[in-house]
């Protein structure tokens, strides 16, 4: 076939109808889709005891390394058990290549954060 043959083809404007029950067979399906139960829903109420308990855990942490690293020190030195066990941890910290690891973990976070705040806004 030429190029000028191809031209006629496509020039005509010819109505292009569906085959016979198309239309109704999709519409039939989008029916059947939007009567789709709902997703399931996270489980909150059997989550909520795990999270608290991390929440609770985190925030003694903090609250007991402030202790420490303002009370203590001003007045005492901290214990040599105390040093050489955060020794020992930072030293698994550092071997294990724990500071990339979450490094990466907070750049993923915020990116999936950054990317909900714009679909939010967009719907």
């Amino acid at each position: 076939m030429r190029q000028d043959d191809f031209d006629s083809i496509l020039s005509k404007d010819e109505e292009i109808i569906p085959s016979s029950g198309f239309v109704v067979s999709v519409m039939d399906a989008v029916r059947h889709e939007t009567e789709a139960p709902p997703p399931i829903p996270f489980p909150w109420k059997r989550a909520l005891p795990g999270l608290s308990a991390a929440g609770f855990a985190l925030v003694s942490v903090f609250v007991v390394g402030i202790t420490l690293f303002i009370g203590e020190t001003a007045t005492q030195p901290l214990p040599a058990k105390l040093l050489s066990a955060f020794a020992l941890i930072f030293q698994g910290w550092n071997a294990v290549g724990a500071s990339w690891i979450v490094l990466a973990l907070v750049l993923s976070l915020a990116s999936v954060k950054l990317s909900r705040h714009f679909v939010s806004d967009k719907a």
